[in-house]
């Protein structure tokens, strides 16, 4: 009898963080990609609102359209973009302690075949999931 409660109890408890984990990232999804169609579509302004508090207190509106706008049309048109990787993390270098998902995308633009995009949604206080950093290469 009670062996084998404690070892159910052990196997539900284990991979309970692991589904916790799991479902932070599938969370954590929707808001990257909502994220990626604006910057796709030239909404860099809107793409900088839809970020979270600590991106918008780290570069301005402005700096972030421009940065863009110089940057983004050398790539050209997506053409496909795939999740590569994600992983849930509660810190990361720089910034502080919190819910983040590291989510890579492998993406093909019409002017540069393999890119690298990587975005990190964060879990702000109101619950909801925003583009906390973008990285492309």
């Amino acid at each position: 009898g009670f062996s084998v409660i404690a070892a159910l109890l052990i196997m539900i408890v284990v991979p309970h963080t692991v589904f916790a984990d799991q479902s932070k990232e599938t969370a954590a999804i929707p808001a990257a990609e909502s994220f990626l169609q604006l910057v796709d579509s030239g909404h860099y302004a809107e793409s900088w609102e839809a970020t979270s508090s600590l991106f918008k207190s780290h570069v301005s509106k402005q700096h972030w359209v421009e940065q863009l706008e110089q940057m983004r049309p050398l790539f050209g048109p997506m053409i496909t973009r795939k999740i590569k990787d994600r992983h849930y993390t509660k810190s990361l270098p720089g910034a502080p302690d919190g819910d983040y998902v590291v989510i890579q995308f492998t993406t093909e633009f019409k002017n540069k075949k393999s890119s690298i995009e990587t975005i990190t949604p964060m879990l702000e206080s109101d619950g909801t999931w925003r583009v906390s950093g973008y990285y492309i290469r």
